[in-house]
């Protein structure tokens, strides 16, 4: 059994989380929980961010003029209009009105979202009368129904706090673990009865990888076997992109087979070999893995550099390469990155690099290694696996 080691941050993950409690407003308390990181901590991370000079490009703001009243008016007539519009759509969106032709199933909805949306909008949508929804309510509720209710209030809860991004698989790992003993059959009716579904985007797909070059390309010892005895006995690599109003932003990352923690990550406008090394050195710093350590990538020019293959080297870590353009021969990785690219890169328009690399950040740290049940690892955190291997 291995020690348990201490943490050990690079000055890319300092900045990352000092930039995340000034972006987002929130406190080093809630940030800090987040993270897993002391306040004391973080709080010196922040204060040296702060002395750092703001920068010399940022914009002055310009106050705009008065507007008439009578625009002012239409203006805001306009915005109820589209207001009282959005949430008659988004009603006809997440009560499924086909199957809420049963008046009672009708109601129910109603009474679930009636701090949401106004009960008589919502009556009108669902073609109901808002006396019998009143009717409805004063009956008194069965056993199954008391259940259901606070059934689908813990559902609610584990759906809340994933960012949207559990469907019933996850929520029903979630609840269990909790010790709330529901099937995942009755999780997955209420959830689809009640609109709750995980948040999804079409997959999109680039080529980073250039593997025409003369250099080394070492064999591929993994040969899609993607089991790791312990942590720290397979690590995979790989580089993906991410679209902001300024240009790509590149974020290059290192897996623990075993625990599917990334361990380490590097983010640059730029996909030269320092981007792939600065992930790999992070991993390294962070993981301090002993020997007999396998490192897997693609076989493109950054991995298969000799600037890469030395800090393989000098760490006593054995490099691994898939086919010519093969993605399933990493599988995890492009896994992961599409977990990335459909939970939340896909949900966001980004205006600049630096608030894609905050959100990115926190998503890994925060949220991907720390909280995230993971399927293949038995609806486990990638962190808590890490854990039970120390």
């Amino acid at each position: 059994m291995q020690e348990r080691q201490r943490r050990s941050f690079t000055e890319e993950y300092k900045r990352q989380a000092a930039e995340l409690v000034v972006s987002s407003g929130r406190s080093i308390t809630s940030v800090g929980k987040e993270l897993g990181l002391r306040d004391s901590v973080l709080r010196r991370w922040v204060e040296k961010l702060r002395q750092e000079p703001a920068s010399a490009t940022r914009r002055p703001t310009t106050q705009a003029a008065p507007m008439p009243a009578d625009q002012a008016a239409e203006i805001a007539r306009l915005r109820e209009e589209n207001e009282r519009l959005r949430m008659e759509r988004d009603i006809i969106k997440k009560s499924n009105r086909d199957l809420c032709r049963n008046p009672d199933m009708s109601f129910r909805f109603i009474e679930d979202h009636r701090d949401a949306y106004p009960v008589r909008l919502m009556c009108a949508v669902l073609e109901v009368s808002a006396a019998g929804y009143y009717a409805w309510r004063e009956r008194p509720l069965s056993a199954r129904a008391t259940t259901n209710t606070a059934l689908l209030a813990a559902i609610r809860q584990v759906h809340q706090d994933s960012g949207g991004r559990y469907g019933s698989p996850r929520v029903h790992a979630a609840l269990r673990a909790q010790r709330r003993g529901a099937s995942r059959g009755r999780i997955e009716r209420l959830m689809h009865r009640h609109g709750i579904r995980a948040i999804m985007a079409p997959p999109r797909r680039v080529r980073t990888t250039n593997s025409r070059h003369g250099l080394p390309i070492a064999p591929n010892l993994i040969e899609r076997n993607f089991v790791a005895s312990a942590a720290n006995r397979i690590w995979l690599a790989d580089i993906t992109f991410i679209p902001t109003a300024e240009g790509w932003l590149y974020l290059a990352a290192v897996m623990d087979l075993f625990s599917r923690k990334i361990v380490g990550w590097a983010m640059r406008d730029h996909m030269q070999v320092e981007l792939a090394s600065s992930a790999l050195k992070m991993a390294i710093q962070q993981q301090k893995p002993e020997a007999r350590l396998i490192h897997h990538s693609d076989r493109g020019v950054r991995y298969a550099s000799q600037d890469y293959r030395a800090v393989l080297s000098a760490a006593g870590i054995t490099g691994s390469m898939s086919r010519k353009a093969d993605c399933y021969d990493n599988a995890p990785m492009e896994s992961f990155f599409h977990t990335l690219k459909t939970e939340l890169v896909h949900h966001r328009q980004y205006n600049t690099r630096a608030e894609a690399q905050s959100d990115i950040f926190a998503f890994i740290e925060g949220f991907y290694n720390r909280t995230r049940l993971h399927s293949a690892i038995g609806y486990t955190a990638p962190s808590e696996m890490e854990l039970k291997a120390t």
